[in-house]
């Protein structure tokens, strides 16, 4: 990969996250109850209004000292202090948060990736079989469907009916007297339907691109040479057909990574998974700003870094979009 392609693709990562930071302050102190409009209590002195004031920073003009103060502390790592948390370091909040929507999500990602590719090879190199329109049909309709649809018949079949699963959380409420393999099982046992729910939700979008990609490569000049020689439809789909339909897929996938932790809130609302999505609500329920501008600064980076990965291994597998 050149420098010049990798530093131009840096350069405009740069520049997104450089117009995320200054949107992020704006969009914040536009919207009913931010930081100066909470202050607004009658019942609170002035000394004490102005004291707030001052400490908060709110005494000066808003552009350029306000937005250049908060540049420069979003750059070393100060985003301040949450309302709802007791003034503890939103850094510091976003992090215990993060790591179950990693877990959920990563994991997720995973089992996405196997299945949907698999369906959506199979399904465009068999297209017309029984496979391709079971395959292509339930794809369809799990792409339409939002984590909570899928989410909720989970809960009420294999968790208040068949009790098979717990309803709720991450762990139970005895967990700290578990030894480590039990800990262990019981997250898991939590995990399956969260993780059975995102799965569902990311296995059709990527089995329906994969069809499409699998079709696409069928028609191509060394397939039918492949053909030609007598190599086995077997061989012909797994040597030449699906790492060439790979391609799109890994653009897909890298993008996919950024957008699919902002979805995926819907679905730890759905089962109270402790991550980002449930954090973004309790935050919303107290007009916890500073949480909120925060979660809001770390889903646009991963969007932008998603983005730039998928540009970077694009490059590296097609040398034609480094010209």
């Amino acid at each position: 990969m050149g420098t010049r392609y990798l530093g131009r693709k840096l350069a405009q990562a740069v520049v997104t996250v450089f117009a995320i930071l200054i949107l992020n302050f704006m969009l914040f102190r536009m919207m009913p109850g931010s930081p100066e409009r909470l202050l607004h209590n009658p019942h609170m002195e002035q000394s004490t209004l102005a004291e707030l004031r001052a400490r908060w920073g709110l005494d000066k003009p808003l552009i350029p000292d306000q937005l250049v103060a908060y540049v420069g502390s979003t750059l070393t790592g100060d985003l301040g202090y949450s309302i709802k948390f007791q003034n503890r370091p939103v850094v510091e909040v976003i992090g215990e948060f993060v790591w179950p929507t990693v877990l959920l999500i990563g994991l997720g990602e995973i089992v996405a990736i196997i299945i949907g590719l698999t369906i959506g090879a199979y399904a465009g190199w068999r297209r017309g079989g029984a496979i391709d329109k079971v395959g292509t049909g339930t794809s369809l309709i799990l792409y339409s469907m939002p984590y909570f649809v899928i989410g909720m018949p989970l809960i009420i079949i294999f968790a208040a009916g068949l009790h098979w699963f717990p309803t709720s959380g991450m762990s139970s409420v005895s967990i700290s007297s578990q030894g480590f393999l039990g800990q262990v099982l019981d997250i898991g046992k939590h995990l399956v339907l969260p993780l059975t729910t995102v799965s569902l939700g990311l296995i059709g979008s990527y089995s329906i691109i994969m069809r499409s990609a699998i079709l696409e490569t069928r028609s191509e000049d060394y397939m039918t040479t492949a053909r030609a020689k007598g190599i086995s439809d077997g061989r012909m789909l797994r040597s030449h057909a699906f790492p060439n339909a790979l391609l799109p897929m890994v653009t897909i996938i890298a993008i996919n990574l950024g957008y699919v932790v902002a979805g995926a809130i819907t679905a730890e609302v759905v089962f109270n998974w402790p991550g980002l999505g449930s954090l973004t609500v309790a935050a919303l329920g107290e007009r916890d700003y500073p949480v909120l501008q925060g979660v809001f600064l770390l889903l646009s980076i991963a969007v932008v870094a998603a983005n730039l990965v998928a540009d970077l291994v694009y490059g590296l597998l097609d040398p034609r979009v480094r010209s």
